[in-house]
């Protein structure tokens, strides 16, 4: 049973390679028809500020998928915001400790931006969760990039594996921060005929 049913004869292209995002998708009940990330310089501009990057690149991503007359892509983009220092994937384990020990104790945000295409119509929405990490110890954060769990998440940490017993307070979208806003994704799928 499809928890939202889709429209018949449109297929859903999912523009991630991020496990975490098809997860998500599979609990609204929706599996998609084809997954094609997109390749693109997500370098941020100089002087971009979070929410403006979140929403370029989630734009970016739809302009660089080109979909079929049956399709909607799908696409999305996941930045953590320390102020306006944006924080992405970290390429190393220096760079993971460094973004935990600048979160430690501290309140930040988590911005993902949806972007849907068919045809030549693209709708971008972003959504804003705040976070709060409790302070670390250095043998907190050591202990959590032993596990690996930092690599390929935004700010070095997954709210959704052992990092989620350092956050004991968010405001808005859990599912947002794992990088898939549900309920946002729903009405942008509704919004662009997916689902009825």
């Amino acid at each position: 049973m499809t928890a939202l049913p889709p429209r018949p004869g449109l297929r859903l292209v999912l523009a991630s390679g991020s496990p975490r995002r098809r997860e998500l998708l599979a609990q609204m009940g929706i599996a998609p028809d084809a997954v094609r990330p997109p390749e693109i310089d997500e370098t941020p501009k100089a002087g971009e500020l979070p929410r403006d990057y979140a929403k370029r690149i989630a734009r970016e991503k739809a302009e660089a998928s080109t979909p079929a007359e049956d399709e909607l892509v799908l696409c999305a983009d996941t930045t953590v915001a320390l102020g306006r220092r944006i924080m992405g994937k970290p390429e190393d384990a220096d760079e993971a400790r460094a973004f935990l020990g600048k979160l430690s104790g501290r309140r930040h945000q988590v911005i993902t931006a949806l972007a849907g295409r068919r045809g030549d119509r693209i709708i971008v929405r972003d959504v804003l969760t705040a976070v709060r990490m409790k302070r670390l110890t250095t043998a907190e954060i050591e202990a959590y990039l032993e596990t690996g769990d930092w690599q390929g998440k935004a700010g070095g940490y997954g709210i959704q594996g052992p990092a989620g017993a350092f956050i004991p307070w968010i405001g808005g979208s859990f599912t947002g921060v794992v990088g898939l806003p549900l309920a946002e994704t729903a009405a942008l799928l509704q919004t662009m005929g997916y689902v009825r």
